[in-house]
């Protein structure tokens, strides 16, 4: 397994599974069906045929710390490729920037690309098809997996397989024909009874022969990936394209009869990109219902309850969707459930913040909850997992009041340094240099009390972090 690799893409959004996925903490980054989060199944899936130190990760700068803590749990050797984007530029310069890591290290590597957001049930069938694409990238093939539909689906791309390739390989293989975008219902029917596949966006191929590629159709891209390691990461991110891997080569390569091939494979697959898809990939209760959280139901059927905090009591419901998050519920039409994504930009219009953040933000010190804010004060939970730190920091518009609830809290305050127990407090005067630290085993839990002319996120002045995050 020396020469194989996996990048995982970590980006997006997921917008149609709103109120519960959100810009700083979208789908990928929730357990959504299971204990583990959708990243943390995907990393887990590929280390069964690739070594830990062969995973890369691409990812948003504003996840790079969820994501190395998800990664970090599981295999603690992929910390140091996690890639973060400065800013979202699709599919294809993330992967070109993966890719090109990965060649400095191995001329010879062959590289899966996979989404960190899809659910593979039959795994034995993933693997077999991506060992089979394998063989055939090692032919110089860009090569894809394509899913066998079992659904005129019209949320998907489709991708028209022509003749099989008299290749030595495992499992059947054929050239790619034509890459279809997302088509009405009636397209979809007939995609289907002809034999088109889903584009599952899952690619393989050999690191040289990609660039080669890359080099060949985008020579611009080609050109600002090698720049990278001589040029400021961020200066020179902004520059790509906003181009997909299919758009960009995978189509290209395809109008110059280049050798682009499908996999099709049969894995019980999902994007899990609706509310609808996760209806459909949990058990039901006899009256067909999905619930999670604490649900009361009566006279309830075909529908999805989700409560993420306190009782959600449903009466008399048919086929519908109904989410309860802290801050925002979701009802709607189980059917409609592809629509979200028109009324979460009519929310993010009216209030934008609950599209972005839920209230409890996630740090690479451990969260916070804000639990009341109100003009001149805000009230937080904060929890510091053992060993972590906030940075040096100060506010210029806010005073801090601090009460711990559990464990021990190692707090700088300007020069001087204390500790405090359980039940004790202290106060953070505006302008003061601060730190509040953990040291011991067990998670630090304090109640915070900010008051102020001005409480956003952004009063802020960091003198020192060890998360590498800016400091002035």
């Amino acid at each position: 397994m020396s020469n194989h690799y996996a990048v995982i893409l970590s980006g997006g959004s997921g917008t149609r599974l709103w109120p519960l996925s959100r810009t700083l903490r979208p789908k990928q980054l929730l357990a959504l069906n299971g204990e583990k989060t959708l990243l943390q199944q995907t990393a887990k899936r590929l280390m069964r045929h690739i070594e830990p130190e062969h995973l890369f990760t691409v990812t948003h700068e504003d996840h790079k710390f969820e994501v190395k803590g998800q990664l970090s749990d599981l295999f603690p050797q992929v910390l140091n490729n996690v890639l973060s984007e400065p800013c979202a530029r699709n599919t294809l310069p993330a992967i070109a920037w993966a890719t090109y890591q990965i060649y400095q290290q191995d001329k010879t590597a062959i590289v899966g690309v996979f989404a960190s957001d899809h659910s593979i049930d039959n795994e034995e069938a993933f693997l077999s098809a991506w060992q089979t694409a394998e063989e055939l990238a090692e032919q110089d093939y860009l090569v894809l997996l394509g899913i066998k539909p079992h659904e005129p689906a019209t949320g998907y791309g489709y991708i028209k397989p022509g003749q099989e390739l008299s290749v030595n390989c495992s499992l059947p293989v054929h050239q790619v024909e034509q890459f279809v975008e997302k088509p009405d219902f009636e397209k979809a029917m007939r995609f289907v009874n002809e034999g088109y596949l889903w584009n599952s966006g899952m690619f393989v191929f050999k690191a040289s022969t990609f660039l080669r590629m890359l080099e060949q159709y985008q020579p611009a891209i080609y050109s600002q990936v090698y720049a990278m390691n001589k040029q400021n990461i961020a200066e020179t991110y902004v520059q790509f394209p906003n181009l997909s891997m299919d758009y960009g080569l995978a189509e290209e390569l395809v109008k110059h009869s280049e050798k682009v091939a499908v996999v099709p494979v049969d894995m019980a697959w999902s994007d899990l990109g609706s509310w609808d898809s996760i209806y459909a990939r949990h058990e039901k209760d006899q009256s067909n219902n999905v619930t999670y959280g604490e649900v009361l139901s009566l006279d309830t059927k075909n529908s999805l309850i989700w409560a993420e905090t306190g009782v959600l009591a449903t009466l008399g419901l048919d086929n519908l969707v109904v989410i309860q998050t802290a801050d925002a519920t979701l009802i709607c039409d189980k059917s409609r459930s592809e629509d979200i994504k028109a009324l979460v930009a009519k929310v993010k219009a009216h209030k934008p913040e609950l599209t972005e953040i839920h209230q409890t933000v996630y740090r690479p010190w451990g969260s916070y909850t804000v639990l009341e804010e109100r003009a001149n004060f805000k009230i937080k939970r904060i929890v510091v997992n053992p060993g972590a730190k906030l940075s040096m920091q100060m506010h210029k518009y806010r005073s801090e009041h601090w009460v711990v609830v559990s464990g021990t809290a190692s707090i700088t305050n300007n020069e001087i340094e204390y500790t405090l127990q359980e039940n004790q407090s202290t106060y953070i005067p505006q302008t003061h240099r601060h730190r509040l630290a953990n040291n011991g085993t067990l998670p630090l839990s304090i109640i915070e009390v900010q008051c102020g002319e001005y409480v956003g996120e952004d009063d802020i002045v960091r003198f020192d972090d060890k998360y590498g995050r800016e400091t002035t």
